[in-house]
């Protein structure tokens, strides 16, 4: 198994950066990587999601946890791994929130081909975290 995680403390609320979230459809404002986005059903569990960037093939995510202002999980799969990434809020205070995102990558390959493609996924997310905690301060 492969591990990376990345956490940004901000004075926006879990609800104003849930709203971010949630609003799949958006979420190029913020992530730069995001040119094409389409969600096949509501913000919820069992919902899947088509992400993607020019020349780039499209990612096919699912969503397999939702829970409301706290956290919610996607997974993509291709080649025998499975991506898993965790999309957190934590509640530091009433003007403080620690967002954290963490990719965990399995399969059978995935001790050689983590370390390959977790860090070409994950590099942007210090830049795409900030993004999003800026526009949720703004909010």
């Amino acid at each position: 198994m492969w591990v990376y995680e990345h956490g940004v403390e901000t004075s926006a609320a879990p609800e104003a950066v849930w709203r971010l979230w949630a609003d799949v459809e958006n979420w190029g404002v913020w992530n730069a990587d995001v040119q094409k986005i389409e969600i096949r059903g509501p913000f919820a569990a069992g919902s899947e999601i088509t992400m993607g960037a020019d020349g780039q093939d499209p990612v096919e995510l699912r969503l397999t946890e939702v829970a409301e202002n706290e956290r919610f999980v996607d997974e993509a799969s291709f080649a025998g791994l499975v991506l898993r990434t965790a999309h957190r809020l934590d509640r530091l205070g009433p003007d403080r929130t620690r967002v954290v995102y963490r990719m965990e990558i399995t399969g059978a390959a995935a001790d050689e081909a983590g370390p390959e493609i977790g860090p070409a996924v994950t590099a942007d997310w210090p830049e795409t975290m900030a993004a999003l905690v800026r526009l949720a301060e703004a909010r």
